[in-house]
């Protein structure tokens, strides 16, 4: 009697470990280095680059090295990192939770960083301290991720984590309205609707170079489950026979995300639908191993942040729309037209 096929291995799996997959990697690779240097390109000035880059090789503080230092090179550093923490987070918690629809703010650590950059300017530390927004931002991912854990810690399995995350999203939603309710400056309340749009507008290199170790670790936690999530197409219990341990998977996650997702709403406010929709475009490739698909997915994502807001600079809009919006317009018509294909497809 033969044995059953594992569902790991499919007809249309390409592993990373092959010629495909090598391609598929390089490919976005070459992708996201040229959109980045796109991103340094495009502006609403004129910038000589090759001068610009030779006065900031040379040490010369004329206005187009300044320009490049202090404006562009942070916004496309900035996409690139927010594309790939979104990309790879929404890849992982699809294998995790085994739901195409889950994405990074499944969890609720997107809305619970949201609630603490709202409430910097709330209580007016935006003003007065440079990072104080990030700051914030950072903290109340941080405290969603203390509490996402402990509950993980305990043993809670997947259907917990889900609720759990749902109550920290509608609890953060709830006291972001409330600070916008209670704001006693219109214009403070307008600035914190702008920002929860999300922009890589105005950030500099402060802004990379705190976010760059968090979501570095965060990457890390969450590229070390590839394995387990592999094993949990399986099932719980056969991942678990197999010798990966469940709570652990969790914990990494958990705080992975935590480190990537909420280090990225910090430093560029909400940018929705890129964590749920690039999964969907890796999948076809990648098969049906989850593990296979996360750098691929971290990749496309990066590249459709820099896409979008390279986009949004082109656009003969004034202001230039925000990056949030942006990605809604296209993701969500996208992911409908993705799912209705599939529909049909069957």
């Amino acid at each position: 009697m033969n044995a059953p096929a594992s569902p790991i291995r499919t007809r249309e799996a390409r592993p990373l470990g092959t010629a495909g997959g090598r391609w598929l990697v390089a490919t976005l690779s070459g992708l996201v280095a040229a959109l980045i240097l796109g991103s340094i390109a495009v502006g609403y000035a004129t910038v000589d680059l090759p001068a610009a880059f030779a006065d900031l090789v040379a040490g010369r503080t004329s206005l187009p090295a300044l320009v490049l230092w202090e404006l562009r090179i942070p916004r496309a550093l900035l996409g690139g990192l927010v594309g790939f923490s979104l990309g790879l987070t929404g890849a992982v918690l699809q294998g995790y939770l085994r739901n195409p629809l889950a994405d990074p703010g499944v969890l609720g650590i997107s809305s619970a960083a949201a609630l603490g950059a709202v409430a910097t300017f709330y209580g007016g530390l935006a003003a007065s301290l440079s990072l104080a927004l990030p700051l914030g931002g950072i903290a109340g991912a941080a405290v969603a991720a203390f509490a996402l854990n402990l509950l993980a810690a305990r043993g809670s399995g997947t259907l917990g984590l889900i609720l759990a995350g749902v109550g920290l999203s509608s609890l953060a939603g709830a006291l972001t309205a409330l600070a916008l309710n209670l704001s006693p400056n219109p214009y403070a309340a307008l600035e914190i609707v702008f920002w929860l749009m999300g922009s890589l507008a105005d950030r500099s290199m402060d802004h990379v170079v705190l976010c760059l170790p968090l979501m570095a670790l965060g990457w890390g936690l969450m590229l070390s489950t590839g394995r387990a999530l592999d094993a949990l197409v399986l099932g719980e219990d056969t991942a678990t026979s197999l010798g990966f341990g469940l709570v652990s998977v969790r914990l990494r996650i958990v705080t992975g995300a935590a480190l990537a997702v909420g280090s990225g709403v910090a430093v560029s406010g909400a940018i929705g639908f890129v964590g749920l929709v690039v999964p969907h475009l890796v999948r076809p490739v990648v098969g049906g191993r989850p593990g296979a698909g996360l750098l691929p997915s971290g990749l496309a994502g990066a590249a459709l942040v820099l896409g979008a807001d390279i986009l949004v600079r082109l656009l003969p809009t004034r202001p230039e729309l925000k990056l949030g919006v942006v990605t809604a317009l296209v993701g969500a018509p996208f992911l409908v037209g993705l799912l209705w294909h599939d529909r049909t497809r069957r």
